[in-house]
């Protein structure tokens, strides 16, 4: 069966974010001034073939730990769709 798996990869919440400072930076020149912290990161989509979502899952964790994320400086979530 084919499976939808998302992985959200961002940085650790101890470390800065220099890509978010600058996006907070540039929404508060086009004055949106609520913003009070902003962190960037990435969003991964895979199409897996499995046996069931846990099957599809530990794949997905699988390629975060060894390719998609950094564990020095970011951590991952995947969920199932």
């Amino acid at each position: 069966m084919t499976y939808t798996v998302q992985i959200k990869v961002m940085p650790l919440r101890e470390l800065l974010d220099p890509q978010g400072k600058a996006v907070m930076g540039g929404l508060r020149n086009l004055g949106l001034s609520g913003v009070e912290d902003v962190r960037v990161g990435k969003n991964i989509t895979l199409q897996l073939n499995a046996d069931s979502a846990d099957e599809a899952k530990k794949l997905a964790e699988e390629a975060s730990k060894k390719l998609l994320a950094n564990p020095v400086m970011e951590y991952f979530e995947v969920s199932v769709n």
